[in-house]
């Protein structure tokens, strides 16, 4: 085993231990924080595996933008940042769930490659990946923009009561305003 494998185990621990962390947690903006300690660590881990612009993309759009968003849409919303009873679930069903699904995935890639060697393609280049991305995959990525823009767009209509409200009214017609110097309206 050599120092790159070991580096590669060391930050997909990290990452896993922070993911775990960030479902588990009571605390919303804690979440949010070892959030960006996974994808950091999955950014180390493509730097290990030799994919630098895959890595740098990982932390400009994911850490500095996605988690950003989040963080700046509990704040919109306002939504209770500690600790919530009322909200409170039993962990148990999502933990059965996402035990089988983690296992099931395993399962499905020791017998697909039953622990065979594989040998990695020659190095991409920016240039290559832009094509792919500009050509096969423009419109998920304009799909996906047009959704976190709808998500924004919502959470400052959820963030103030007075959008979409209508005015409350006092019975009847409003009363017209009165002249300067008229009748106040007191019998003598």
């Amino acid at each position: 085993m050599t120092g790159a494998d070991l580096l590669l185990l060391a930050l997909g621990a990290v990452a896993v231990g922070a993911g775990v962390l960030v479902v588990t947690t009571k605390h919303l903006v804690r979440a949010g924080l070892y959030l960006v300690v996974c994808l950091g660590a999955l950014a180390g881990d493509y730097l290990v595996l030799g994919a630098e612009l895959v890595a740098w993309v990982q932390v400009l759009i994911y850490v500095g933008a996605v988690v950003v968003l989040l963080l700046f849409a509990v704040m919109l919303t306002r939504a209770p940042i500690g600790a919530s009873d009322d909200l409170d679930r039993p962990g148990w069903p999502a933990a059965l769930i996402g035990g089988g699904a983690g296992l099931g995935l395993s399962v499905l890639l020791v017998d697909a490659y039953r622990w065979s060697t594989v040998t990695l393609p020659g190095a991409g280049t920016a240039e290559r990946l832009g094509e792919q991305i500009f050509r096969s995959w423009v419109l998920p990525f304009e799909v996906l923009s047009v959704l976190l823009l709808s998500a924004l767009v919502g959470a400052v209509v959820l963030s103030r009561p007075d959008i979409g409200r209508p005015a409350p009214r006092s019975g009847g017609t409003p009363a017209a305003p009165r002249a300067a110097g008229a009748d106040s309206g007191v019998r003598r």
